[in-house]
């Protein structure tokens, strides 16, 4: 039985080696696709953040005049104030309108309620729903605020009181994060990326071995064959299992080399992503494949046409990728409850290794041996449903 699988496996790798669709979604589209994806949002999203906090700050002030003392507070933390619109009217149209991000108006009577101590209002209009907007309102704000404390403080001085007596409680932080921990933040969602390149690997092979064969009419004179149908099913999954090993294979180097250009030190973190991780990663992953490819492949034993099975196989690729966002969004951590969950708790392992902490071997049993049984169980499965002879009809 072993020789007659690994002859189904033989032929359909070779056959499917032919077919450039097969070979772009195995060796293309997954392993490139993800890591530039990856690598490029988030060193965009780093150039944005690093932008905002050490470039200047262009803003319109409507009554600059007023306040020449704020002007000049500004002008020390980068903020860069130059004459804006005519009122707060004006200012509004103008940030609605995108004309400016964010202006600052200051009120009338600024100076004459500074003196008399009371409370010289300014406005800050801004568009929240706009990134760049919120970003540079978030550090006009900011720097008011530090404006504002220090006019208290001096206040207080002025008035003969102790500063402390307003702050009655000192807050310490202490940060128990390491720098490839704080890396988590970026990095969660590498896992959905390796994943699902790994299914997009088997994901023609599964449509070519099943539905593929219905529509041309091969499947017929295949299943009579002096072969058992578990034989040939196992086969066929195994060619599957080889092209997303494959494809995961490839995504993992792909990671490596472009995680190595993604400037994580600039934020105070750093990847321990090199290849001896990428090896670790492989492995507790490889035992996803066997569960993919035969979910793959009974989910398109039950459609008839190539085109139907490239639509439920869409929805499919969804289905083993939905704990990994639930898990991001909700921050949950491991336990073994949930190493039962087939890549859920792959996602945590991982996550582990980005973090850089030892992974518990009950743990990695727990998710490997689960993830197995799974596999086996659709496997099994998916044979039962070719020993059905209304599979021809």
């Amino acid at each position: 039985m072993s020789s007659a699988v690994m002859t189904v496996c033989r032929k359909e790798v070779l056959d499917n080696a032919r077919d450039r669709r097969t070979l772009f979604s195995t060796m293309v589209f997954g392993p490139l696709f993800g890591p530039v994806l990856f690598a490029v949002l988030v060193n965009l999203m780093l150039s944005q953040t690093l932008s905002s906090v050490d470039q200047p700050v262009q803003v319109p002030v409507v009554g600059r005049a007023t306040a020449p003392n704020l002007m000049a507070f500004l002008e020390r933390y980068s903020i860069e104030s130059f004459d804006g619109p005519q009122d707060l009217k004006a200012a509004e149209t103008a940030v609605r309108s995108g004309q400016h991000e964010v202006v600052l108006v200051i009120d009338e009577d600024f100076n004459e309620r500074f003196r008399e101590g009371g409370d010289a209002r300014v406005t800050l209009v801004s568009d929240r729903s706009e990134i760049r907007g919120s970003a540079a309102a978030r550090r006009v704000r900011a720097v008011l605020n530090a404006y504002t404390e220090e006019l208290r403080l001096l206040r207080l001085q002025a008035r003969g009181i102790s500063p402390l007596v307003l702050r009655p409680l000192t807050i310490d932080e202490f940060d128990v994060s390491t720098a490839t921990g704080r890396s988590v933040a970026l990095l969660g969602m590498l896992t959905y990326f390796l994943l699902l390149a790994t299914l997009m690997g088997g994901f023609y092979l599964a449509i070519d071995t099943t539905a593929g064969e219905r529509e041309r009419g091969s499947l017929e004179p295949l299943l009579t064959a002096p072969v058992a149908r578990s034989s040939l099913m196992a086969g066929k999954m195994a060619a599957t299992i080889c092209y997303m090993l494959l494809s995961l294979a490839l995504t993992l180097a792909a990671f490596t080399v472009a995680l190595a250009f993604v400037p994580l030190e600039s934020l105070g973190m750093s990847s321990n992503f090199g290849p001896l991780v990428a090896f670790q990663v492989f492995l507790i992953l490889a035992p996803f494949t066997p569960l993919g490819a035969a979910l793959m492949t009974l989910v398109a034993s039950f459609t008839k046409s190539y085109k139907e099975a490239q639509t439920y196989l869409a929805l499919v690729l969804l289905v083993p990728t939905l704990p990994l966002m639930v898990a991001t969004l909700t921050n949950v951590r491991p336990n073994l409850n949930l190493m039962w969950i087939p890549s859920l708790s792959q996602h945590l392992l991982v996550t582990d290794l980005i973090k850089a902490e030892p992974i518990n071997l009950v743990f990695l049993v727990a998710s490997e041996g689960s993830t197995l049984l799974l596999g086996a169980a659709l496997a099994w499965l998916a044979t039962r449903l070719y020993d059905r002879e209304a599979l021809l009809g």
